[in-house]
Parts: structure tokens; C-alpha cells; sequence
């Protein structure tokens, strides 16, 4: 009888709220199918290839909403995925284009600083170009998906992804380096890569960031993205 039953606390009394991994794999418990459907569905919204970036947009809405502890179910995606491609594609010209261009000056550069060393300060520029821009790309999504103008957005994630390098590194981690560290090794990777491989990273990515959003944010913001309204705002 003592075994096997769940502890309910008293009325009245709340238990603070688990942090950590204990609290990651609560979300996980919670929001298993969700996982498993959400990446299917993002799979096949980016077979035209021309849906990827409202697609990401999509992907990017669900695993915040989870971290978050909310319920996901497929209409959400898909709504977000309709609705929302504007934002979609406007958030992936603002990251994606940035990052191929300074990725290329990158290569560019550096093959030339070998005969000219000078050519080593335009390499270091495009270098932090790209750097910038990975720190604050998921800030960036989860600020246009709330409904912050381009600009601000813009302010804003800078002012995240480089004022906490650490979180928006763990979620440059998660969200880019682990699905293209996944495809790079298809086929061994499919299978992962058709069930958890998108879905699950976005997820980590989203629930290292969302202390960040939760201290750092104002409250209506915050409620816009998914955050319990705080008593008193």
C-alpha cells in the first residue's frame, strides 16, 4: 500500500515547483505523445522544402509552449504553421540569411589571411556576426511569435543572447548544432531524426532560455509567450 501511490500534498499547501532535470523530464512525461507527433508533422511540412521556415517557426512555438508546461497538440502546430508564416519567414531571413553570409566571409577570408594577415579583421568581424546572430536566433523566434515588432525583437534578443551567453549558448546547442550534428550522419541517424531528432533539441533549447525569459522580460510579454499572468499585473 505504501508503494506505488502518489503523494498529494495536503489542501491548501503548494510544493514549490521542480527545477533541473527533475522538472525536464516531468515536462517530458507530460508532453511524450506531443513530442513524437510535433516532430512527425514538422518532418512533413518540410518535404516542400519552401515551408521549412514557417515550419521552424512552428517547431520553435510548440517546444516553448511545452518547456513552459502547457499543452501541445497538433493543432497547434498546424496553426501556427497557417497562421503564422509571415513571422515564420521573416524570423529565418532575419537569422538564416546572416548566418550563411558571415559563414561565407568566414571561409572567404580566412583562406586569404594565410598570404595576407590583414585580411584576419574581416574574418574576426564575420566571425562575430555569426556568433551574434546563433545567440540570439531563439530569443528572436520566441519574441516574434509573441508579437513583438522586428525592431524590438531585434533589441531584445541581443540584448539576451549576449547579455547570458551561457543559456543562449546551451540553446544554440540544442536547437542548431545537435539536428545538423543528426543529419550529418543520416541514415544512421534516421530514426532518431523521424521520431525525437527536431522535436526534442527544440525542447532543451526552450527550457534552458526560459529562466532567462522568466527573469528578465516584463510581465505582459511574458504572458504573451506562454507565462502564467504574474498576480497584481
Amino acid at each position: 500500500m505504501l508503494f506505488g501511490q502518489r503523494f498529494e500534498p495536503p489542501e491548501g499547501v503548494e510544493l514549490p515547483e521542480k527545477t533541473g532535470a527533475a522538472r525536464f523530464w516531468e515536462i517530458l512525461e507530460d508532453n511524450c505523445a506531443a513530442v513524437l507527433l510535433v516532430n512527425a508533422l514538422f518532418v512533413l511540412s518540410c518535404l516542400p522544402v519552401v515551408t521549412v521556415p514557417p515550419a521552424v517557426f512552428a517547431l520553435y512555438r510548440s517546444a516553448r509552449l511545452m518547456a513552459l508546461g502547457k499543452p501541445v497538440r497538433s493543432g497547434d502546430y498546424l496553426r501556427a504553421l497557417r497562421g503564422e508564416w509571415k513571422r515564420g519567414y521573416t524570423a529565418f531571413a532575419l537569422t538564416a540569411l546572416p548566418l550563411a553570409l558571415s559563414g561565407l566571409g568566414i571561409w572567404f577570408y580566412l583562406r586569404q589571411a594565410g598570404e595576407q594577415p590583414l585580411f584576419l579583421l574581416p574574418f574576426l568581424f564575420c566571425s562575430t556576426v555569426f556568433l551574434a546572430v546563433l545567440l540570439i536566433s531563439a530569443h528572436l523566434y520566441a519574441l516574434l511569435d509573441a508579437g513583438c515588432p522586428v525592431r524590438e525583437a531585434l533589441r531584445l534578443s541581443l540584448l539576451l543572447g549576449i547579455g547570458k551567453p551561457a543559456r543562449s549558448a546551451l540553446a544554440v546547442l540544442c536547437c542548431h548544432i545537435l539536428p545538423a550534428a543528426a543529419l550529418l550522419l543520416l541514415p544512421l541517424s534516421l530514426v532518431y531524426l523521424l521520431l525525437i531528432g527536431f522535436t526534442m533539441p527544440f525542447l532543451l533549447g526552450a527550457f534552458f532560455l526560459r529562466t532567462v525569459w522568466k527573469r528578465y522580460l516584463d510581465p505582459d510579454l511574458k504572458a504573451k509567450m506562454g507565462f502564467p499572468r504574474e498576480t497584481g499585473s
